[in-house]
Formats: structure tokens, sequence, C-alpha cells
């Protein structure tokens, strides 16, 4: 049985404070009158002033700690009920973190999409953290909450209205938004630690036993192709070999659930309609392979690192509030009954709505555990549907986003 976590002085601590999406963490956090005691974390107790300063945000403690530093991460996450984590690249300043965490029993939230290094925090922690009902959940950003709620919610629909379980499922992306720098920093050290074969597996975030024999019918889409369901021309999706790993692990860790044994789970990029759609469909399936094979080249992916935005930095203001993103979803029951979902909102998907998307999350830890999937004594290395359910959906409505069919 997990052990009760004892009164501590912050709700949530937010680790990477002076960041990128660290500094939209603070904000939003600043914003929340008569919400939660809470702190801004990292390296440097003169940037987190800083940040802490710059965001009106007088009401926030400080934490200072290394992200290699296990004594300091210790302390840190004794403090706190909840730790929210936008370090990235997670797989060199994370996992000391999450450790600290499991250790004593605070729930922690992130926006990683490196699942490699997601892969290794449930081989390390994933029994333990059960135990002591400790949630871990990485991939609370934009990557992956749109791609996993919206499956889970369409799957959910399909059983609660026809009496189905959910065969497949398919999502359908749009967005208009930039890049910052973590996220490419990321993306460069997966590729940098020899990780592409890991990032190809399917199932590469599954518990042992749940991977089919046939894998293939699961395999990343690579070419455009006209959909009838979202009447568009679709392409590969550049996040899909992040998310559908995600929601295959919550189809996995859902036991009795609303989805079939074969269920089956993709996801595109929409283009639109008409010979034009179709040519910027190809294009950019035939140059997504060819970004991906020149990444792979040390001298190139160097290049390309310089062009990038630095660690830091990313859009600007105005861009972001510019930005917006829609996830459509289409279910198909075990009898043939669909379901259509959707889950969207404005400011830019990797900034703006992860901000949201991993806030929330925190907030539901903090302040929701009863109504949590699973209640209170529930954990593990988790996803966002498994961890959060309509908990979320609930919160990320009341912030503004269209989540549908969660109701």
């Amino acid at each position: 049985m997990p052990k009760p976590r004892p009164s501590r002085p912050y709700d949530v601590v937010l680790y990477g404070a002076s960041g990128f999406v660290g500094r939209q963490t603070v904000a939003y956090f600043a914003r929340q009158a008569g919400g939660p005691r809470w702190a801004v974390a990292g390296r440097s107790a003169a940037r987190l002033q800083a940040v802490r300063q710059a965001c009106g945000a007088a009401q926030a403690g400080v934490v200072v700690a290394d992200a290699a530093d296990a004594v300091a991460l210790d302390a840190l996450a004794a403090q706190t009920r909840v730790v929210l984590s936008t370090a990235g690249p997670f797989a060199r300043h994370g996992s000391e973190l999450v450790a600290a965490c499991v250790r004593h029993g605070t729930h922690y939230v992130d926006i990683t999409g490196e699942t490699p290094w997601v892969r290794e925090m449930i081989e390390r922690h994933h029994d333990a953290a059960a135990r002591r009902g400790t949630r871990i959940v990485p991939g609370c950003g934009f990557d992956s909450v749109p791609s996993d709620l919206g499956a889970w919610g369409v799957a959910q629909a399909l059983w609660q209205r026809h009496g189905e379980r959910c065969a497949s499922v398919k999502a359908c992306f749009s967005l208009r938004g930039g890049l910052n720098g973590g996220t490419f920093a990321s993306l460069v050290n997966m590729l940098e630690t020899g990780r592409r074969r890991e990032l190809a597996d399917p199932f590469l975030l599954n518990p042992p036993g749940t991977v089919p024999a046939d894998p293939l019918p699961h395999a990343d889409p690579v070419a455009p192709h006209h959909d009838a369901d979202f009447r568009a021309w679709l392409g590969p999706f550049f996040m899909g070999p992040i998310n559908t790993r995600v929601v295959r692990r919550t189809v996995a860790l859902s036991g009795e659930s609303p989805f079939a044994p074969d269920f089956r789970y993709q996801e595109y990029l929409r283009f639109g309609r008409g010979p034009g759609a179709a040519l910027a469909a190809a294009g950019f399936a035939f140059g997504s392979l060819a970004g991906q094979g020149a990444l792979a080249f040390g001298p190139l992916r160097w290049l390309a690192a310089a062009l990038a935005p630095a660690p830091g930095e990313g859009p600007s203001e105005r861009a972001m509030d510019r930005g917006s993103f829609r996830c459509d979803l289409v279910g198909v029951g075990e009898r043939g009954s669909l379901q259509r979902g959707c889950i969207a909102g404005r400011g830019d998907p990797g900034n703006r709505a992860t901000t949201t998307f991993v806030c929330e999350a925190a907030l539901a830890l903090a302040f929701d555990a009863a109504a949590l999937p699973g209640g209170a004594a529930f954990g593990g290395v988790l996803t966002p549907a498994t961890a959060f359910g309509a908990v979320l959906a609930a919160r990320l409505r009341r912030a503004g986003m269209t989540v549908e069919p969660l109701d």
C-alpha cells in the first residue's frame, strides 16, 4: 500500500522554470488566483529570481537544484506534492529528477516526446511508483495529450453510446505554430545517442506480453493518401512516431477497457482538398523521409542545429498568440459504429497549448486526486489518459479548449 504523503510546503514545483516553455508555465501559475502553493526551480538562483519578477510571481518560492545533483533533487522532491518539469532534453536532465520523485512519493509530469527515455523510466520506476501510488506521467504537452486523450475519449464514447469496443481510431492534425529550441535539442539528442531503432518500434512503450504477433499493420505511415472520413488529403504526421506509442501504452494499461483486442491507432497531418493538397501531401511525405535521413548524418545535423532556435529561445509572443491546433478523430466500433471526436485550441501548439496541457495536468494531481482514474492509490509510469482521463478533459474545457466527445 502507498504511504500517506506528509504535509509539504508546496503543492507544485515548476522545474526548468527559466527555459522557454518553463517561463510560460510560471506565467500560467501566476494567473491562478487563490490557487496552489508553488515554487520555481532550476540550477540558477539568479535566473529563477529574474523569471519570478518578470512574470509577477512574487508568491512563488525558489528552489535551486541542478539536474545532476541527486541530493538537491531529493530535497526538492521532499518539499512538494507534484513536480512539473519542462527541462529538456529529458534524457540529459530528467532521470535523476524522476528517481527522486519516486523515492519521495512525489507525483511528476513533463512535456517530453523522447520515447526511448520514457522507456527507460518505465523499466526503472514503473513497479516502484505503482507500489507507492505515485503517478509519473511523461508526455503531458502537445505530445501527447490530444492524441492520447482524444483516442481514449472516442473509445469511451463508442462503449457508452453504442455498447461497442473500439476497433480503431485515426487522428488528423491541423496546426499553426513554431519551434522552440528545447524541442529541437531533444530531437538532436535522441539522434546523437543512436536510438533510431528504438524510435522506429511502434510498441516501444508497451508492457511485456502486450505486443501483437504481427506488428506490421501498426507501422508508421510514410505515404500520402486521400481519406474519405476526413474528406482531405493526408500525409504522415511528424509527431506520429511519438504519439502513437503513447496511445498504444494507454490501451495496454487499460485492462478491461473500451478497446478491442486488435485495436489499431494511426495519425496524420491534414493538407486539404484538391490537386494542390495532393501535391503538398506528397511533397511533405518525401521531404519528411529526406529530412530524417539528413538528420541522421552528423554534419547536416550540426548545420540544422546551428540554424534552429537555441535552447531557451522560441517564437515571439505575437506568433504564439496567432497559432492554433485541431485534432480530429474517427473511431470505429467492433460492429461498425462510427464515433467522431475533436480536441482543439488557440495558441501555438508546441508552446501555448503545451503550457495549458502540462499545467492543468499538474493541477489535477495537486487538487483532484480522489477523482482521478484508479483513485488516490493508483500509480506507475502512466500516460495522460490513464493518469487523468475525464478529469483533465474537464480542466481543459474550463481553460478554453474544445474537447469532444469526452462528456
